[in-house]
């Protein structure tokens, strides 16, 4: 069976929000082994969503639309796809007694055009939105099957795990699962990746593809069986060739991160981690508690922006900062050593940069981040020059600091192998 995702919305087309229900929808759809092969999105206008329901039924055995099912005027998925497929209206006595609890319960005016969320398309299915007001409905035309789906993520993603997807199960739709599952590579370039595991991506199922991130590169597995576990029979082979080859480059699986696993090495150590920041504010002992658990290991850290911070509670030399400057190894370094010291942790980062937009010079550049990592076989400081705007290179220096943490306690070298 072949998928369709149709978003509606003007707001995505702008770009004020990211189309998150796509990449929910697609995942979904896959666990009960439904091949996706389009996204759309298309705007609050009846004429091109005409056509674009029209092209989705045209080449799509399923079409899920999600949004425009609201209370306002430019809310027309449902008014749309009734007229695509030639059905009218009717009232929802039921619907609409739904509506109206909901407004009570939370003691709010009920509005009139609230009324529009009850009509729904003769002979269509209600799905019940648990969370909202507009439900989902469901359509069987012409041999192709509609979901239509409130665009709010927290009321998709409700009405399908409650409704659309058993649904969809009970009809018996698919018959095979989509497993993938994602080795996230780190300390080595797409094009070094693709040399070592490259032969692996000819697999037909299960299959290999790899993604480039920042400072990551992310190989998908994914494997098409009659159920779960044959599918993830399948991919342990593969999986474990791909480890065998690119060894503890590989550091974490799915929704896994660096900060996850610098957390399980720094635990299996029994070591204690402190952190100094300057140009990332922060954002480096924000990511590491990010880890439920992170307080077994992270003692906590000092964000010393302005220089006199660095001199006052890091016991950063200002002879040194005049005569190297901030953005420096060796101003670093001594950030390093001194939030070792102060907070009496095993191992410690240190971060200081030129983050951008002003600031740099010839010598330093927009993008200059300056590493140290203070350990008990002594200091290892190091510079990146990092691209992007400002939150880009801030958030890429964290990654770099991670990483470099996360080589060293692996290898016990954090340069080498």
């Amino acid at each position: 069976m072949i998928a369709e995702i149709v978003a509606v919305g003007t707001e995505i087309l702008l770009g004020d929000i990211v189309n998150t229900n796509a990449c929910f929808l697609s995942r979904r759809l896959a666990a009960v082994g439904v091949d996706v092969y389009h996204h759309v999105v298309v705007g609050d206008n009846p004429g091109r969503m005409a056509a674009a329901f029209r092209q989705a039924l045209g080449r799509s055995d399923l079409v899920v639309v999600s949004g425009g099912l609201g209370p306002t005027e430019d809310d027309l998925s449902k008014e749309v796809m009734a007229e695509v497929l030639g059905l009218p209206l009717d009232f929802d006595a039921a619907v609409m007694a739904g509506i109206e609890d909901f407004f009570r319960k939370r003691r709010r005016p009920l509005t009139p055009n609230a009324r529009k969320q009850a009509l729904v398309p003769r002979g269509a299915t209600v799905l019940p939105n648990p969370v909202g007001t507009a439900p989902g409905l469901f359509l069987e035309a012409g041999g192709k099957m509609v979901f239509l789906l409130p665009g709010p993520p927290g009321e998709l993603g409700a009405v399908w795990e409650q409704h659309a997807e058993p649904l969809l199960r009970r009809l018996g739709v698919g018959g095979q699962v989509i497993l993938s599952r994602t080795l996230k590579v780190c300390a080595m370039g797409e094009s070094q990746v693709a040399h070592l595991v490259g032969d692996l991506f000819a697999s037909s199922n299960p299959t290999v593809a790899p993604y480039a991130k920042p400072g990551e590169v992310h190989l998908r597995v994914t494997a098409k069986a009659s159920g779960p576990e044959q599918a993830r029979e399948l991919m342990a082979p593969l999986e474990a060739e791909i480890r065998r080859r690119l060894g503890w480059r590989v550091f974490a699986v799915d929704d896994g991160t660096m900060a996850h696993a610098v957390g399980e090495r720094l635990v299996a150590a029994g070591l204690t981690l402190a952190v100094a920041e300057s140009c990332t504010g922060g954002m480096l002992g924000a990511l590491i508690t990010t880890v439920p658990g992170s307080s077994r290991y992270f003692l906590g850290g000092i964000v010393a922006y302005a220089n006199q911070v660095k001199v006052s509670h890091l016991d950063v030399p200002g002879e040194l900062i005049r005569e190297r400057g901030a953005v420096s190894e060796e101003v670093a370094g001594a950030m390093a050593a001194g939030v070792r010291n102060r907070l009496g942790a095993d191992v410690s980062l240190a971060i200081s940069g030129v983050a951008g937009p002003g600031g740099g010079s010839p010598a330093k550049p927009v993008g200059t981040v300056c590493f140290a990592l203070a350990r008990p076989e002594g200091l290892f400081t190091w510079s990146e020059f990092l691209r992007g705007d400002r939150e880009e290179v801030r958030g890429r220096a964290c990654q770099v600091a991670l990483t470099t943490l996360y080589r060293y306690l692996v290898t016990g070298n954090p340069e080498g192998e």
